[in-house]
Parts: structure tokens; sequence; C-alpha cells
């Protein structure tokens, strides 16, 4: 069997969680690994176990030694990577969001599709099977009406930032902010759902460092509403729902479903009713739960094909083009807008 050589770009807590769910399928190899300092991709690259190392992007996706990139770095920096890496002829799996803006990530399909290589988002929730069960029964709960769906998880770089440092997360130059960094959990599912909204209406809290700290926006579709809340600055136990004419679709975690539940439509309310469990559409995943984003980007090189079905272009550059306009709305704007 041949395997896919991947070379990693960023070497934080993520890159190791992608790296342990991709070593759950055995067409993966961890063939190299670029840092800015030879000292970190050393290190690395011992942690791993990876034969090769590199200081040079450039390098890397020259080298004959990979065949696909992971790029884990910072937002700011993604477009200009994958580009790089992809007119090198390498495959490109690229951490979310896309890109900084739904521009760059036009210019990132692009370059896809003239170099005929493969382009895809992690994001990691929309390929999970848990995910895709509730999407497979969508269709019981009738004439969609409501899409409801939070992501609120108190920062401990938010500490530092009361404290006056101000950490990456908070950074506009490098294309952060709660909406970028966790919002987007609650946006991908719901264009991939649904598509593109008709109307956006967004509220939040700019910090004094010019990024988002949270954040409710509220989107309309043809005879459905959708809101989504998120924030870094603040906890929320909130599941997400998908309410139907005839039912509804609870999922207790919408950025990792783990309880997905069907509850059909009630007879109408005698004040006396017992609430059901629901039918539990969920079953415990196998694999961890980063597996299913690499499985899915290692079939469709396989396959020659340049993107995914779920994780598709168009959905990267739909979910880039409404935070886009939550960020215009809520006067956030960064370096890469201004290109």
């Amino acid at each position: 069997m041949n395997k896919i050589r991947f070379g990693v770009v960023g070497t934080n807590f993520i890159t190791d969680w992608v790296i342990a769910g991709a070593r759950e399928d055995d067409r993966f190899e961890l063939a190299a690994v670029c840092s800015r300092t030879k000292e970190r991709a050393e290190e690395f690259a011992t942690k791993h176990n990876i034969p090769h190392i590199f200081t040079s992007l450039e390098a890397m996706a020259a080298s004959d030694k990979v065949d696909a990139i992971y790029i884990a770095s910072p937002n700011y920096a993604h477009a200009e990577q994958s580009i790089l890496c992809m007119n090198h002829g390498k495959h490109v799996l690229c951490e979310k969001p896309m890109a900084a803006n739904a521009r760059e990530a036009r210019r990132m399909v692009e370059c896809s599709r003239k170099n005929g290589v493969a382009l895809m988002e992690a994001m990691k929730s929309t390929l999970s099977p848990n995910f895709l069960a509730a999407k497979a029964n969508l269709n019981r709960i009738g004439t969609p009406r409501r899409y409801f769906a939070s992501f609120c998880q108190y920062s401990s770089r938010y500490d530092k930032f009361k404290e006056g440092v101000v950490l990456n997360a908070f950074r506009p130059e490098l294309a952060n902010g709660a909406m970028m960094d966790i919002g987007v959990y609650t946006i991908y599912p719901l264009v991939v759902l649904f598509g593109k909204p008709q109307a956006i209406n967004a509220q939040g809290v700019v910090l004094s460092s010019g990024v988002d700290g949270q954040g409710a926006v509220n989107m309309q579709y043809d005879g459905l509403n959708a809101t989504v809340l998120y924030s870094k600055i603040a906890n929320s136990q909130l599941p997400a729902e998908i309410e139907g004419e005839d039912g509804n679709i609870l999922i207790d975690r919408i950025q990792t479903p783990v309880d997905v539940r069907f509850y059909p439509r009630q007879a109408p309310a005698s004040g006396h009713e017992k609430r059901t469990e629901g039918e539990l559409l969920s079953q415990p995943e196998e694999h961890n739960e980063y597996y299913y984003e690499v499985k899915e980007f290692i079939d469709l090189i396989k396959q020659g094909r340049v993107e995914s079905e779920i994780n598709s272009h168009e959905n990267s550059i739909t979910t880039l083009e409404i935070i886009d306009e939550v960020r215009r709305q809520l006067g956030v704007s960064y370096p890469a807008d201004k290109q």
C-alpha cells in the first residue's frame, strides 16, 4: 500500500492532536516537519519520530520527501503558505478557518484547481460520524424552521489579556478572535446543512485589542432562522438544535458531537407530558476525533479529487463570507482585508 507522506507546518498542540488521529489511518506517514527554528523542529521531530526537518517552507514544499502538507500556522499565514505548497504540486489540508477572509480562500481554491491538487479545510466536526448521522436524519424533522448552535469557552489566555498581556488568540494582526477560533464551529455546520443565508445580523463584544471576544449572530433563510452564539470570555453548556415542523434533532456539542437525538413532534400539549429521551442517532465513535478529517483528505488524494463533498471549497468560502460580514458589522478588521 502506497502511503501518503505528510509534512506538517506548525508545532503546537493542535498538530499533536491531528497527528494522533492521523496515525489511526494506515495510509498516513509522517515524513517531515517545518518550523521557524531548527531547535523547535528537532524537538518536535524527536517527539513524533519524524525523519526530515525543515526551517524553510519553500524547501519542504519543493522536497520529494512529502506528498501532502498539513498547515496549522496562524490564520493570517494560511493562504500564502497553502498557495506556496500547492504551486509545488503538494496537496494541502489547512487548519480552520481556511483563510483570513473569503477573498484569500478564493485564491486558494483557484490555485488548487489550477494545479490539480486536493485542498480541504480541517473542520473535523462536519466529518464526524455523529454529525453525519444528524445530517442523514434531517428529512425526519420535516420543513426545517430553526438552527441554533452555541460554542462558548472561556479562554485561559483571557486571564492574561485582563492583566494587559495580549497573547496570540486576541491579536488582530494574526487574524484571530473568538469567531475565527471557535465561532466557526457553529457556522460551518450551518453552511453544510443549509448553505448561504439571505441576511445576517451580528452583535458582539469587541475587546480593546480589536478582536471579538464574543458574539451572537442571527441569519435568515427562506423559511428558516439560524442563531449562533460564540465566546472566548464566557462559558456555556447549551446544546445545538435543528428544529422542524415534524420534529427536532438535538446535538450535545456542535464542535464535537457525541450525543445526537431525534425527537418527533409531540401531540398537542395538555400540560402533563413527560419529556422523552428521544431516539439516539449517535454511536460511540471508533476513532480519535481527528481521524475522520485525515481519512477524508487521504481519500481525496487516492481518488484524484481536489475537494471534499462535505468540507467543500464552496462551503469553506461561504463560511468565510459569513464571517467577513460578521466582522464588518462588529468593526473587526485584519491586515489581510486591506490587501
